[in-house]
């Protein structure tokens, strides 16, 4: 079986390995020699480690026959890597052509298992992986973006990224990697929070230029409860402010803002949190959700009425803008792929705006799994988000 040097070193296999599945001469090439990453931010290859080269037919079983010819004598190599580190989907190998691909194992109806293109080889997939990863760590070929942000870095990294990821695909670059190009450099947007005390310093007109100026509101001190006391919250509502409408959320724009003991005021039978006194509703959530901020602390949270439960939303007001703001992007990264989103790779669009998100705002990754608001609504093909 293939030998792990260290657990950040190349994965390689030996030729006795490669036998008799993999016939592609620079495919064998490049597993005995250069190998696979051992430490992708985006794929795990511990599946050869685990078991060596195997068949999806030899994975599934396929007892009933039931596997798509197609996909019976396709090498299994490893997996993408979604939030959290749990694999999303299986990497296949073709060993006659080198070509790689992804599926979802579905053991119960492996009938409706289908394959979706990654890679034309095992090159282009680490030059691919490794540019990636460097745009992530401000490294490599992107140390250049450290210290950068706003709309114009984003701009000159995505169209660097797709420019990698052009080469030696004859400009048919497969979905995974152009939603890369168009989401990744989007955590770019905004730097940490030096001026603002906040997480980030959102760019001046950011979200008026997404929105539209007349769409995002500004608030005085007169509209603030008494409660709300963390400065750096009210100079962001004042200053930079909030877009009135960002599905799925709804800014309360009608009245002054209220704290949640207050908004509840004339229903003596709703159950309320500890502290209700100190939380301000900011507005709709879909599904009786509603989006409160701590008025001493900044935190967002977000309180459903219907389950009675608070959990954390973003670490703050900044983020809550990031959040809306890059959902938003979303629908204009639709059109950049031509529409050509399909169910079958919302799946990975999803990961990849969690994956960003999580960079800029780690909230989510440290929520309960299904009690963070975005995480699933973004998960949720049916929620609209996406």
């Amino acid at each position: 079986m293939g030998t792990i040097e260290a657990a950040v070193a190349a994965i390689r296999l030996t030729e006795t390995d490669l036998d008799p599945y993999i016939t592609h001469a620079s495919t064998r090439r490049w597993l005995t020699g250069p190998g696979l990453p051992g430490d992708s931010g985006l794929f795990t290859f511990e599946e050869l480690r685990r078991a060596g080269v195997r068949t999806v037919a030899d994975s599934t079983g396929d007892p009933d026959g039931r596997l798509a010819a197609e996909l019976r004598n396709q090498l299994v190599i490893g997996g993408l890597t979604g939030p959290g580190g749990l694999e999303t989907e299986s990497v296949l190998l073709d060993g006659a052509t080198g070509e790689i691909s992804t599926t979802h194992f579905l053991h119960d109806r492996p009938d409706l298992m289908g394959r979706r293109p990654l890679a034309p080889s095992l090159e282009r997939l680490v030059r691919f992986a490794t540019a990636t990863d460097e745009l992530a760590a401000l490294r490599g070929q992107f140390a250049s973006y450290a210290g950068r942000f706003g709309p114009k870095a984003v701009a000159e990294a995505s169209r660097q990224l797709l420019a990698v990821f052009k080469e030696g695909t004859g400009g048919e670059v497969p979905p995974f990697w152009k939603m890369a190009a168009l989401i990744r450099p989007l955590s770019l947007v905004a730097g940490p929070g030096t001026l603002s005390g906040l997480a980030l310093d959102l760019p001046a007109r950011l979200l008026d230029q997404e929105f539209g100026r007349g769409r995002v509101a500004r608030f005085e001190d007169v509209d603030f409860p008494a409660t709300l006391t963390h400065e750096p919250t009210r100079r962001f509502l004042r200053e930079t402010g909030l877009p009135e409408n960002a599905f799925p959320f709804h800014l309360d724009t009608d009245v002054p803002l209220a704290t949640l003991a207050e908004h509840h005021a004339d229903d003596p039978s709703a159950e309320l949190p500890p502290r209700a006194a100190h939380l301000i509703r900011l507005g709709d959530l879909v599904e009786n959700n509603s989006l409160v901020i701590d008025g001493e602390t900044g935190a967002v949270l977000n309180w459903s009425e219907r389950q009675a439960t608070l959990h954390p939303l973003n670490t703050d007001i900044s983020t809550l803008g990031f959040t809306l703001w890059l959902l938003h992007r979303e629908r204009a990264i639709d059109e950049d792929l031509d529409h050509g989103l399909t169910t079958s790779t919302r799946d990975q669009l999803a990961a990849t705006m969690i994956q960003v998100l999580s960079t800029i705002d780690p909230t989510g990754t440290s929520t309960p799994p299904g009690r963070h608001y975005w995480t699933e609504a973004l998960r949720d093909e049916t929620g609209g988000v996406l």
